[in-house]
């Protein structure tokens, strides 16, 4: 077969493709009375025929160049990898923000916007080359079968972990809602092996949390008692966040909230339409968010007042990493004076994007199609060559802007991660309930310390934990490493000051002193 007409092939290809695909929105023209004289319609026809003729020697140029690499290039290469590493090659020239999904990669960006998945419900990593538990979520599978964060998996379906990679792990854990998978732990306390089978259930991530987890391991949002200042972290904004945002409100107005912050801090974002909700519970009337595009049609989202919760001062809490969806929110609320805003600029994404199928939905493009602005009319988004001088971002409020340092960015990100993380008690009840003995109350609190060490001699991965009762010495050296850890824990659990939700508090309860 002839290069040219291999060529030929790849080319013909293409140009159905282009004319297969219907074009991303199109405009009406305002009717007219006037008609176009001959001359301009001339014109604009040789107009289009040049542009069309200019498109199809580019396709040409395309098909031509792949069809050299195909079938010159020194090792054989896959096409659909050609093809792929082509459109991101496109997509690269846009934005940060347009890219392609790949079939391998569709399934974590769907969960990412859904926040929900078919699984057992647990946060895995990889420590030192061995699959562990991150933490389980709370009434998930794994939580209610009593595995607990630090739990080393050493077999996934009776096969060995030894060298499998998290993504592999992953796909083996998540599967379809009433499906079983069975894994084999060594628990972190005590070092038992213990082969548990779960059913997979549709688990939703946590998007709403806390400052504190209550004895059940449910959020409390309330953080001061006293005088009522409720305190509400959003991770970021998917599907059901507006939904449990609404709930953890309603359960602080049974506790008569006065106050409330909301931090917004490390937030990258996530669904426009969560944005909006959210903002909508806090405003009774006017603009939320406008977007306008190129190809889009201009919108503006308005605020409605049933379900508005109104009465009590309210703290937004920023940093760097609050981009897109977080900005939508603090924007709002600063333009309508509803919250103070505290913390550092915000990251300044202001560009929407649309997910499109490709493939029958096997794959996808994320394409930037239009811009959103703040209810003053104000831009959020900072363009590349923006300077700190220019108008992007969410600034806080005069007089509340609070830099953090490197070291304290970081002792707060390890605190949050100790925080999300859930405590053992539940784990623990419920391996001495099918080991038929009372709870003990000498393990340590905290499951989650980079400190911890697995207890002295624990069994292999590969071999069978015996069912012989541990002798004086083996008993000896598990109080021994126990003790020790707790001593190492008590050493590095120092308390972390936050000094933006210092400021934060600090505003709030001047506020409520004034009334």
């Amino acid at each position: 077969m002839s290069r040219i007409f291999r060529a030929s092939l790849w080319l013909a290809s293409l140009v159905a493709l282009a004319q297969a695909l219907p074009p991303i929105a199109a405009v009406a023209a305002p009717d007219s009375k006037e008609t176009q004289s001959p001359v301009k319609d001339s014109k604009a026809e040789a107009a289009k025929k040049k542009s069309d003729a200019e498109y199809y020697e580019l396709y040409k140029i395309f098909a031509d160049t792949m069809y050299q690499v195909e079938q010159n290039y020194v090792k054989d290469v896959d096409r659909r990898e050609l093809m792929e590493a082509a459109i991101r090659g496109v997509l690269d020239k846009l934005d940060p923000y347009s890219n392609y999904i790949s079939p391998d990669e569709l399934s974590r960006f769907n969960t990412s916007v859904d926040g929900q998945f078919g699984g057992i419900g647990i946060h895995i990593t990889m420590d030192n080359g061995q699959l562990k538990i991150l933490s389980p979520l709370v009434g998930s599978p794994a939580y209610d079968a009593g595995l607990q964060a630090g739990d080393a998996i050493v077999a996934i379906g009776g096969k060995n972990t030894e060298k499998i990679t998290l993504d592999e792990a992953v796909k083996q854990l998540k599967g379809e809602a009433g499906t079983k998978v069975t894994i084999t732990v060594v628990h972190r306390y005590g070092g038992k092996r213990e082969t548990v089978t779960l059913d997979r259930e549709i688990i939703q991530l946590d998007t709403v949390r806390g400052e504190r987890r209550r004895d059940d391991d449910s959020w409390d949002f309330m953080l001061d008692h006293d005088r009522k200042i409720g305190y509400i972290r959003v991770s970021a904004f998917s599907r059901e966040t507006a939904r449990d945002l609404e709930i953890a409100l309603q359960q602080l107005e049974k506790e008569h909230l006065r106050g409330l912050i909301l931090d917004l801090r490390n937030n990258p974002g996530g669904l426009l339409k969560a944005a909006t909700d959210i903002s909508d519970l806090f405003i009774s009337d006017g603009v939320i968010v406008s977007t306008k595009g190129r190809n889009a049609v201009p919108r503006v989202v308005t605020a409605k007042k049933p379900g508005t919760y109104e009465g009590f001062p309210m703290v937004v809490l920023v940093n760097h990493s609050s981009a897109s969806a977080s900005e939508i929110v603090a924007a709002c609320l600063q333009d309508h004076h509803r919250a103070v805003v505290i913390g550092e600029r915000t990251w300044g994404k202001g560009s929407v994007q649309n997910v499109i199928e490709l493939e029958d939905g096997h794959s996808a493009l994320k394409l930037t199609t239009a811009s959103y602005w703040r209810p003053s009319g104000h831009n959020i988004h900072r363009f590349p060559d923006a300077k700190d001088t220019d108008e992007w971002g969410v600034m806080p409020d005069k007089g509340y802007d609070v830099k953090l340092s490197d070291a304290e960015q970081f002792q707060l990100l390890r605190n949050r991660r100790d925080r999300d993380i859930l405590e053992v008690s539940h784990a623990k009840a419920a391996l001495a309930s099918r080991a038929g003995q009372p709870e003990t109350k000498d393990t340590p609190a905290a499951a989650d310390k980079k400190t911890d060490k697995q207890p002295a001699n624990p069994p292999a991965a590969d071999k069978p934990s015996s069912d012989k009762p541990a002798s004086d010495k083996a008993a000896s050296d598990k109080a021994a490493t126990a003790k020790a850890t707790a001593k190492t824990e008590a050493k590095t659990d120092k308390p972390v000051v936050d000094r933006q939700l210092d400021k934060a508090l600090e505003y709030l309860n001047g506020e409520l002193a004034r009334k």
